[in-house]
């Protein structure tokens, strides 16, 4: 009888076992969600950037055994996993993985930094340092948003600029939640929305006839150049964003014709922490 009985348990936790398997990793990146929307919150729609976040590091310090429990799942995934997912899984499961390991990076040394800059070197940035498993190897964030994102075979898209986050004043919006393969399209809609549509950072100076836009614009020009969604040059990406930015339909054909001038705004790399 008890044989019998240890049987049916082996065979349950076997079966159990086979529907977890296959049930595979977890696309809806539920605990990240959890701890971004515990600790994460957009500023206050009055002020000149009330379309950005800021992030309670002290909180994320606090559950940073659930941090890690989730970065243990993103270190789980085997290649050849990854290998046969859509491609919309693919760049959500690498955006949160940028995020979820900068943020680990930063709660390691917090509150003993001022910014993400800190943490590095005159050798090594904090970008380059190879410590984050992934995929069955160590990788930097540089290797994760440089390689796997924009070096991708099929990477044609400039709003994942918009989505990973550095930490930092300067940088786009923490999403206050994760990033999903169902929802990708929406979710770097808003995202490069409500970061055109923060003064801080991007404005038109009518009386120089100046368009001021952020630093991501200079660095990574060459991808909002790639002919995404008929966008050949920075003006004509920038255009299709016009009433983000705030610009009137007439503003928006002379920048078309190139008769506005582009500028670039100093980068803030202040720790985006909340206060």
């Amino acid at each position: 009888m008890k044989f019998k009985m240890l049987k049916a348990l082996f065979v349950l936790l076997l079966a159990f076992a086979t529907l977890v398997g296959a049930q595979g990793f977890d696309h809806s990146h539920a605990d990240w969600s959890a701890l971004l929307n515990k600790h994460v919150s957009w500023n206050s729609p009055d002020t000149p950037n009330g379309v950005a976040s800021v992030t309670d590091y002290a909180g994320f310090k606090r559950e940073r055994r659930s941090l890690r429990a989730y970065t243990t799942t993103l270190a789980g995934v085997k290649q050849a996993e990854y290998d046969g997912w859509t491609r919309e899984q693919k760049h959500a499961f690498l955006i949160n993985a940028y995020n979820a390991y900068t943020v680990d990076l930063i709660v390691e040394k917090y509150p003993n930094l001022d910014s993400i800059k800190d943490l590095g070197s005159i050798f090594r940035s904090p970008w380059s340092k190879a410590v984050y498993p992934l995929l069955g190897e160590l990788r930097s964030l540089d290797n994760i948003e440089h390689d796997m994102l924009r070096g991708a075979a099929d990477f044609n898209e400039p709003r994942i600029h918009f989505a990973v986050n550095c930490a930092s004043i300067g940088c786009p919006a923490l999403r206050p939640e994760a990033f999903v393969a169902v929802d990708l399209a929406a979710q770097l809609e808003d995202q490069t929305l409500r970061f055109l549509k923060d003064r801080s950072r991007n404005r038109f100076e009518r009386e120089a006839g100046e368009l001021h836009v952020s630093q991501i614009f200079d660095w990574y020009r060459d991808d909002f150049e790639q002919g995404f969604l008929g966008a050949a040059d920075l003006q004509s990406f920038l255009a299709r964003y016009a009433l983000s930015i705030g610009l009137t339909s007439a503003e928006r054909q002379a920048l078309l014709d190139g008769d506005i001038d582009i500028e670039f705004t100093e980068y803030d790399w202040a720790l985006n922490d909340r206060k």
